[in-house]
């Protein structure tokens, strides 16, 4: 069952029929990894997985308190008026949202929602991304108000900033708010612009979930970014998107050098597979997205051991063009593209040789969906 299905059903078996649902999907970044947050471009697309909020209202958007049932946590009561942080902690990215847009003057309380998820949680697919977008979407349409996707992102980004704690950059929340079906799209992290390219004819995208979840790996990232503001500091740069190779190679620090490398490299690999995206190049593109993997595993060292393993057995499987990690890296899922024609080869080859640390693989082949959406209650 759906998660629209569940959603709806978790408000109407408490509630009755809800008035709205809203869905908002997770991610998958084909490349440009840790690009975001240096300024840089990335080529993410939504997946066919959704979160989504059934939504009716109660009482006053002005005062009163916010019901949320969810499948996975239970009950819990928000009232816009408490600091979001004190809430418990499942909840603190909904309880972000609705502090947030109340700065914009819009209503949000006196609202309960039944909220169900198909995005994998942990496994670097944007699942908390996918929670914010869909409850800002959700509380925008029942004020009657529409933002554009990068204010909808932007929003987001603040939640994660400034509620949960997490420098994360734009890329989650912008492709869950503004994604084109049949098209991952070119971000612009700088000029906060999304250009739509189509998959390529004959492909379909398989991600692969090793199994692994990260642990406390949010000090990892934050030694990441600070390096390459850093390396960005050391080369009077504004952000890594405006060095260059041979000024990285000035870099006093070997480690900041690495690292800042990837950035660089990494930007001119995505602005060339967006090309090849728009010439149809799957095997480009598939070239491009190995290269990816060997910069993140061996210059950012982000990768790990079980995203290194689901990734060889990929590249070894019948009609894969290239493979790589997703995500924030450590652990969690790769990302393949792959020739239609041989899907269910490239599974059951990927499904037999990954066994890491006890851990099998599951895979999800799709094709690029399309961002949030107000939906009519099923």
């Amino acid at each position: 069952m759906k998660a629209l299905e569940r959603a709806t059903r978790l408000h109407r078996n408490r509630w009755g029929e809800p008035g709205l649902v809203v869905r908002a999907p997770g991610r998958v970044n084909l490349i440009g990894e840790h690009t975001d947050y240096n300024d840089g471009f990335t080529l993410p697309m939504a997946l066919p997985f959704d979160t989504v909020l059934a939504i009716s209202s109660h009482s006053s958007p002005r005062r009163s308190t916010v019901t949320i049932e969810s499948e996975g946590f239970g009950l819990v009561e928000i009232d816009p008026a408490d600091d979001p942080a004190t809430v418990v902690p499942w909840a603190i990215h909904l309880a972000g949202v609705i502090a947030l847009l109340a700065e914009h003057g819009i209503g949000t309380g006196g609202w309960r929602a039944g909220i169900a998820t198909d995005v994998p949680t942990g496994a670097g697919l944007s699942s908390s991304a996918a929670l914010e977008v869909a409850t800002i979407t959700g509380l925008l349409a029942r004020a009657g108000r529409a933002w554009k996707p990068i204010d909808v992102a932007l929003l987001g980004q603040r939640v994660e900033h400034e509620v949960v704690g997490v420098r994360t950059g734009i890329m989650d929340q912008f492709i869950s708010a503004g994604a084109v079906l049949g098209h991952a799209s070119l971000m612009d992290c700088r000029a906060l612009s999304l250009d739509h390219r189509p998959l390529p004819g004959g492909a379909v995208i398989a991600i692969m979930d090793t199994g692994t979840r990260r642990v406390l790996a949010e000090a990892a990232y934050g030694e990441r970014r600070d390096r390459c503001e850093r390396a960005a500091k050391e080369l009077d740069v504004r952000a890594l998107r405006d060095a260059t190779v041979s000024s990285v190679a000035r870099i006093t620090d070997p480690i900041t050098r690495r690292r800042a490398l990837h950035v660089v490299t990494e930007d001119q690999r995505t602005l060339d597979a967006a090309a090849a995206m728009q010439s149809g190049n799957m095997v480009e593109l598939g070239r491009l997205m190995s290269e990816s993997h060997a910069s993140l595993r061996d210059d950012f060292e982000v990768s790990g051991p079980g995203l290194d393993q689901i990734v060889e057995a990929a590249l070894a499987a019948p009609g894969c063009l290239g493979a790589r990690m997703t995500g924030g890296g450590f652990a969690g899922c790769a990302v393949a593209l792959v020739d239609a024609r041989t899907v269910d080869e490239f599974t059951a080859h990927v499904l037999s040789s990954y066994q890491f640390d006890g851990h099998r693989a599951q895979i999800w082949t799709c094709t690029p969906a399309a961002g949030a959406s107000v939906l009519t209650p099923s």
